[in-house]
């Protein structure tokens, strides 16, 4: 099964589905990833704040594909903000990881009381212009983050990484990305598990003969995102990149969408400060 890839606006192409390990142990994630590798997936999300670099490098090394057929992304961490840092942090990353090149370097968190994501992406763009980094991004970035950023500097982010699901859809971020070429990329998509049993996704799962988690991901599929699931366990990694052979209903897409409280699991990017 071939994965339908996103065109950044750099002009690379990156797999829309994409296999994340957050939260998963450094002496685990190897194990993972290597499932993934071998169910299909081509694009491996880890960061530096999860520590598990070296085991996901280790997984790339064993499994046998070329670099260039795996699509790596990982993420500056927080205390790292600032424009030496983050050339130091994407050191030390690359060499936990075992290449020169990663293909997706992120900015993980804005920490807008810091004031310091201006000059981290200005490091992300020197890292982008001597090809060590093939593309650049960043990560719960709000809109007033975006925009600073897109005075400031002088390369438009390819990605922001967002928590996105049914109960957080993101309709303004989403449109601000679509109107500055921005590719929308979400974690938590299965909204932290807690959308795996919601009465609706499961009624519509039961109609497709499909899981849960299956319903959850082609809704993010057929709105254009690129999605990140995680899981240790072989059987979901294999069934939730099964979500090409079939489409949900433009009805079942408003249903779903019309679950959106603006309720978010994880932490408030305007908060968070460190």
């Amino acid at each position: 099964m071939t994965v339908p890839t996103i065109t950044l606006n750099n002009g690379l192409r990156m797999p829309q589905l994409g296999f994340g390990v957050w939260q998963v142990p450094d002496d685990a994630v190897t194990d993972a990833v290597l499932e993934a590798l071998a169910v299909g997936y081509r694009s491996i999300d880890t960061a530096a704040s999860y520590g598990n670099e070296t085991g996901v490098g280790k997984a790339l090394r064993r499994s046998g594909l070329e670099r260039d057929e795996v699509y790596v992304s990982t993420k500056v961490a927080n205390p790292d903000h600032g424009y030496d840092r983050t050339l130091r942090a994407f050191d030390a990353s690359s060499e936990r990881l075992g290449t020169d090149v990663v293909d997706l370097y992120l900015v993980h968190w804005p920490l807008p009381g810091n004031d310091r994501y201006v000059s981290t992406w200005k490091a992300m763009e020197r890292l982008y212009a001597e090809g060590r980094a093939r593309s650049i991004g960043v990560c719960n970035f709000q809109r007033p983050h975006l925009e600073r950023v897109l005075a400031e500097g002088g390369i438009a982010p390819m990605v922001n990484q967002i928590e996105l699901h049914p109960l957080l859809g993101q309709a303004e971020l989403r449109a601000f990305h679509a109107e500055h070429n921005i590719v929308t990329e979400a974690w938590s998509p299965l909204g932290s598990g807690r959308l795996l049993e919601h009465p609706l996704i499961v009624e519509i799962a039961r109609e497709h003969e499909r899981t849960t988690a299956q319903i959850l991901l082609r809704w993010h599929i057929q709105l254009g995102n690129m999605v990140i699931p995680k899981s240790v366990t072989p059987v979901r990694i294999r069934s939730n990149f099964e979500v090409f052979d079939f489409e949900l209903s433009g009805e079942e897409m408003g249903r779903i969408g019309a679950l959106d409280e603006g309720r978010r699991f994880g932490p408030d990017p305007d908060d968070l400060e460190e």
